[in-house]
């Protein structure tokens, strides 16, 4: 039996339509998408969680469709009216689509949202539901190395190692586009673990890197408020009395030009090396690294950003207010439905996984059959790995190519 059950329809436009015979009820999907109806009201504030819109017609014809809004239910994504449609009748069942569904006569008709995007390139993947199942049928039973297994145990386990697979062999990297507010702070995702990297987009939609600050600045965890004598004080209850960073607000609201390595060309010791307040008095250089030679952690005319671990934000230097960017950053793989897939090319690395993590958990375990599991997990790991690369022979050419060219110093 073959693994695609859409059809092209289905696919790539998330419709699926159906006749009435004036005789049946109820019409059953077959999307790889589970109806979601929150009501088939639209006055009704529910009628914004449908993920899907039901659309019927008399003739078939382009533009003909009107959206149904009369009572009808959907269980087991079955959709079942309270009058069995006319012989004939054209249903067509519409999920949402970031442009809107195809057969709504009204922009208000058509089902706008993303469920349609969701799916696509979803054969390249597995659930993780699939990968247990799949588990317990090929790994676990009788003559089988693993005699019996609670299903909770593998969901544990395959848990485990979806997050660890996550931060350096799958594809989990996430990106954000965000702006960044006059405050030059920003909320960290919901479901961040760490960042890949940072970057601004300009005009023409290229992409400029920004570096971490590493030792220019840094966000303090803890800002107790101290007295004259510089002991912290506390508050009714004894704890200690937290205020703003200080530290943060001179990031904030210093000149960035004072640290940013401009395109001048100048080096070494010259009048742009020197920073003066209004007074004239010299209070530090500008331009960090030229005075004895570029520091290439500095040299960097694209902004910085620093990390806010106890409140959750991050924090950017003062010229990059207002700038679009996009934050790369890694999630574990758990944090919503979606996530929760593993690639094919991974599929038989979790179960080596998962096949090893139950082995070497278990009392009286021969360590010989737990070294072998062990270094089969590895050897597959690096299997997925090697092969969720992506690596493309024209593409290292291409950039090879450059590689011939003389560097002069």
């Amino acid at each position: 039996m073959s693994l695609i059950t859409e059809t092209n329809q289905q696919y790539y436009q998330g419709a699926q339509g159906f006749r009435g015979d004036n005789a049946k009820l109820d019409f059953k999907t077959t999307f790889d998408t589970d109806l979601v109806l929150g009501s088939f009201d639209p006055n009704n504030i529910n009628y914004a969680l449908n993920n899907f819109k039901l659309y019927t017609s008399s003739t078939g014809l382009p533009g003909s469709y009107s959206e149904y809004i009369t009572t009808f239910t959907v269980v087991d994504n079955a959709v079942t009216f309270p009058v069995a449609p006319a012989t004939g009748l054209y249903i067509v069942v519409q999920l949402k689509k970031l442009d809107g569904g195809l057969y709504g006569s009204t922009e208000a008709e058509k089902a706008y949202g993303q469920i349609v995007e969701d799916n696509y390139g979803s054969y390249s993947y597995i659930t993780l539901n699939d990968a247990i199942d799949n588990f317990m049928v090929g790994y676990v039973g009788d003559g089988k190395l693993i005699q019996t297994a609670k299903k909770s145990d593998v969901l544990f386990f395959a848990k485990r190692g979806l997050q660890e697979f996550s931060y350096d062999t799958l594809k989990s990297i996430k990106s954000a586009e965000l702006t960044i507010p006059a405050s030059l702070t920003l909320a960290l995702p919901q479901d961040y673990v760490n960042y890949v990297r940072a970057s601004w987009i300009d005009q023409l939609g290229v992409k400029h890197i920004i570096y971490p600050t590493n030792n220019l600045t840094i966000s303090p965890y803890y800002t107790q408020i101290q007295d004259e004598k510089g002991v912290p004080t506390q508050d009714n209850f004894g704890s200690d009395i937290e205020g703003t960073s200080i530290t943060q607000e001179r990031w904030h609201t210093g000149d960035a030009r004072d640290f940013l390595i401009d395109d001048s060309g100048l080096g070494g010791i010259n009048e742009f090396s020197f920073n003066f307040n209004q007074n004239g008095e010299f209070i530090g250089f500008r331009d960090f690294g030229r005075l004895y030679g570029l520091e290439p952690q500095l040299a960097n005319i694209n902004g910085y950003f620093n990390l806010n671990e106890r409140e959750g934000k991050m924090s950017f230097s003062s010229h990059l207010v207002d700038r679009l960017i996009v934050l790369e950053y890694i999630s574990d793989g758990l944090a919503y439905d979606s996530d929760t897939r593993i690639p094919k090319m991974a599929e038989e690395a979790l179960y080596a996984h998962i096949l090893h993590a139950i082995i070497s958990t278990r009392a009286n375990q021969p360590e010989y059959i737990v070294q072998r599991l062990k270094k089969e997990r590895y050897a597959k790991l690096r299997n997925a790995k090697i092969r969720l690369s992506n690596i493309k022979l024209d593409e290292i050419s291409q950039v090879m190519r450059g590689k011939s060219k003389w560097i002069k110093h």
